[in-house]
């Protein structure tokens, strides 16, 4: 199937409801390719208040591919340690979050939601080809043989007098938990039934403190409690609404402050910035993608926090359908890729899920007899050496979707459906990050000379791909000479080492498609992209 433009023009390429993070990071993905996107975000000014309080290493990378590498520390701070006590203050676990994850970046970030937003929100300004419609709200949807038509209309205005209707191509919900393209999409959704209210008090100390540990989770039966860092200059407190207590009850501002007053923060010393009920729910939607709709973020899935995954797994979403449409839109690719989409974005979310689920059912504990029977085992796992380190991670390898499938019988350490590392490489003088100095799309990294790997035709494929083609050359022999970069941190070729071949093709969403021992292999895996990929023509 090939994707043809229009037989009348649209007035975009894609239409993104919703202008949180994810809306945002989406919208400045596609951007970036020259993409004509339309944004409708029914609030007219960007919500002051934080919400998410942490992204991970991977994060990290996507929002420096949106452009906002440089902008990060000014909104954000390494979390530090994580620590679990119990209700006599005893370790139950300790986490020292490394400053240098697995993807540049550290394993784990505090952050200042409006500080994050507006960053995205000036990036998203410097685009030309993006446009943002503040203060309407969709009320119609109709999908076309072509696209589809969603009318909007001043938020709240009921006159009819400010209705319009907006063209695009694709249609993308980023719309939240009562998301209005996922209902009209008719998608059905999977509870896992897991749900707590918990008050949410957001606090700027007015006076610096050293907070040891620096994030910290009190699983008492009595009440649970979570006490974090919500970014520089500003920490979260969260209580668990417990049983005899209505929300009513708890969500107001004395309760708040004679809860926190309990962890020594008083009005003297703190201001409360915000104070609000919060019931997480544990749910992800069956279908992504319905023809020309599809949905991302909190649309398509909710979970609880204590895996930190909801945002994080929204920016994922949003890297991962950024490039699928790119090509799509451009005629290097047909509509049906979009259909690996659901397929691999479900099961990483139900993985994040599963996982938030399973961490909040040990923190949420409230009956004392089970709460003593879970210190007992983590505090003996703890004396067996268990229960500490690094964090585990909540996102496996891709195992379904766009990727290279190898005969039988080759190596046994296939890393297809990978998230490749990323460390710093030198090229002409200069060293950094590789997606800095390498640049983002499609990467073709091997340990050999591309000259040699490469037929015309392959070659010409990948550069209808704008794929980096890079040899990766040990730090300490000879300066990188063209299409070469040296492995400063010896990230590459010890993964390379590690996944016993020589060439890896990276996806733009930096996960492996397909690795290649030698010529032959490449080029299977380079066929089965272009299968895969279903159109080898230009955009017409």
């Amino acid at each position: 199937m090939h994707t043809t433009t229009p037989a009348h023009p649209a007035d975009s390429d894609v239409l993104v409801v919703g202008y949180g993070p994810v809306g945002q990071t989406l919208s400045i993905l596609l951007a970036q390719h020259g993409h004509r996107v339309v944004v409708v975000e029914r609030w007219p000014q960007a919500y002051g208040m934080p919400r998410a309080v942490n992204f991970d290493s991977e994060s990290a990378r996507i929002l420096a591919a949106a452009g906002l590498g440089d902008r990060i520390p000014s909104f954000s701070e390494p979390s530090g340690t994580y620590e679990w006590l119990n209700a006599e203050g005893r370790s139950l676990l300790r986490i020292e979050a490394s400053q240098t994850g697995r993807c540049g970046w550290p394993d784990s970030t505090a952050m200042y939601q409006p500080g994050l937003e507006a960053a995205l929100a000036e990036r998203g300004a410097r685009l030309p080809s993006l446009t943002v419609l503040r203060g309407h709200e969709a009320v119609g949807l109709t999908v076309t043989d072509d696209g589809a038509e969603l009318t909007v209309r001043p938020t709240g205005d009921d006159s009819g007098a400010g209705r319009r209707v907006l063209t695009a191509r694709w249609v993308v919900g980023c719309d939240g938990a009562n998301s209005f393209v996922r209902a009209r999409m008719g998608t059905g959704q999977t509870d896992l039934g897991f749900s707590h209210d918990w008050l949410i008090c957001d606090v700027a100390p007015l006076t610096e403190r050293t907070y040891e540990p620096n994030n910290l989770q009190v699983c008492d039966p009595a009440r649970p409690r979570t006490h974090v860092s919500a970014g520089p200059g500003h920490r979260r407190w969260e209580f668990m609404r417990v049983a005899g207590e209505s929300a009513e009850e708890l969500n107001t501002v004395e309760r708040a402050w004679e809860l926190l007053g309990e962890q020594g923060i008083t009005p003297d010393d703190a201001v409360l910035e915000r104070h609000a009920m919060y019931t997480f729910n544990a749910r992800y939607t069956d279908e992504w993608r319905a023809g020309r709709l599809l949905l991302a973020g909190d649309s398509a899935h909710l979970m609880p926090p204590f895996a930190a995954q909801g945002m994080c797994s929204g920016f994922r979403d949003a890297a991962n359908l950024a490039w699928k449409l790119d090509l799509v839109l451009g005629g290097q690719a047909s509509d049906t890729l979009l259909d690996s989409y659901t397929v691999e974005r479900r099961r990483h979310v139900q993985h994040a899920i599963t996982m938030s689920v399973n961490l909040g059912r040990v923190i949420c504990q409230d009956d004392p007899a089970a709460a003593a029977e879970r210190d007992a085992s983590m505090l003996a796992a703890r004396e067996r050496g268990v229960g500490g380190g690094r964090p585990q991670g909540a996102v496996q390898p891709l195992k379904d979707g766009l990727l290279y499938r190898r005969a039988a019988g080759r190596a046994p350490r296939h890393p297809a459906g990978d998230l490749t590392p990323q460390g710093r490489v030198g090229r002409d003088g200069r060293t950094a990050l590789f997606d800095e100095v390498v640049g983002l799309g499609f990467v073709l990294l091997t340990a050999d000379d591309p000259a040699a790997l490469l037929s015309d035709a392959d070659r010409a494929f990948l550069e209808g791909l704008r794929a980096r083609i890079v040899q990766v050359v040990p730090a300490d022999g000879p300066a990188p000479g063209p299409g070469q970069v040296a492995d400063t941190d010896g990230v590459y070729l010890r993964y390379l080492d590690e996944c016993r071949t020589r060439s890896l093709l990276v996806r733009p969403d930096f996960y492996v498609y397909g690795a290649a021992a030698d010529r032959d292999q490449l080029a299977s895996v380079l066929g089965q992209l272009r299968e895969g990929l279903g159109v080898l023509t230009p955009a017409g």
